[in-house]
């Protein structure tokens, strides 16, 4: 059984919508696919309906935009119950947050020299419901500023970088409560990539498995090199957290991060299914 349990479709800033990214995922010899978007469920119902088209299962899934240690940090939820009031009202200050920040985006780079407004990203964004800084890379990249998203983030959309602007997330162990009271497993998405290996340390990871019961860490992923991978596996494995893998995959919008390109385990997927039903969480859309 090949199993990849962390993708993105148009909905939020993959490149293809849900349906293709199913039926790419038949192609791919992937018998499980989680559609993880970004804080919000809106694809699901779509790529579970094509699964069943493709022979493809959905594992119902998102990925929240968490902070610790004044970093951002990533968490996939699976299984959650789509409908729980709670988390909803989260996510949904979350997408308007990603919203309001567009204008400061875009004036950054507009004082820069790089004329982007705010309609130039929509019409980029297409029918995503949760808009990103990706989507802002598109639109520089169609008004020819930039060559591809690597471009503009490494240069101008990343922490740090000119037209860098932060917007609301929620504290990593309020998230990880919030999947967990709507019915779902928390996993921590690629812990040691992009520089959050200084605020996830394995006393910090130890801590959340602990006083938060996290369920689990993303080890195979494209931004762990074989060291991190072997260290992360062997900490998971002390801590009793299930370890998975997964490509990430973005469409045209993340190279390197094809389906299929690091998998999760049959054990560690079956563990993920027994613990979302215990706590009563959905494994359908419907």
């Amino acid at each position: 059984m090949r199993i990849d349990l962390h993708t993105h479709s148009t909905i939020s800033d993959g490149t293809d919508s849900p349906t293709r990214l199913m039926m790419k995922a038949a192609r791919s010899g992937l018998d499980v696919i989680a559609l993880t978007d970004h804080d919000t469920f809106d694809g699901l119902e779509e790529a579970q309906a094509a699964g069943q088209r493709f022979g493809v299962r959905l594992l119902p899934g998102l990925e929240m935009t968490c902070h610790i240690g004044g970093r951002d940090v990533h968490l996939l939820g699976y299984g959650t119950r789509l409908d729980d009031p709670v988390l909803g009202k989260e996510l949904q200050a979350t997408r308007v947050s990603r919203v309001t920040r567009l204008d400061a985006i875009c004036q950054r780079l507009s004082d820069a020299g790089m004329t982007v407004t705010v309609n130039d990203v929509h019409r980029a964004a297409g029918a995503a419901s949760s808009l990103g800084r990706p989507h802002i890379a598109d639109a520089m990249v169609a008004k020819g500023y930039v060559e591809d998203r690597d471009e503009a983030f490494r240069d101008w959309l990343s922490e740090g970088k000119p037209a860098y602007v932060s917007r609301r997330s929620v504290a990593l162990e309020d998230g990880i409560d919030l999947i967990h009271d709507a019915g779902g497993v928390a996993v921590l998405a690629h812990p040691w990539g992009r520089g959050t290996q200084q605020v996830l340390t394995p006393q910090v990871i130890a801590s959340l498995s602990a006083y938060h019961q996290l369920d689990g860490i993303e080890v195979d992923h494209q931004d762990h090199d074989p060291a991190a991978r072997r260290m992360l596996f062997d900490l998971g494995g002390r801590l009793g957290l299930v370890r998975t893998g997964a490509s990430d995959y973005h469409g045209a919008g993340k190279k390197d991060h094809e389906l299929g390109c690091n998998v999760t385990r049959e054990t560690a997927y079956r563990e993920l299914v027994t613990r979302i039903q215990l706590r009563r969480g959905v494994l359908r859309v419907r």
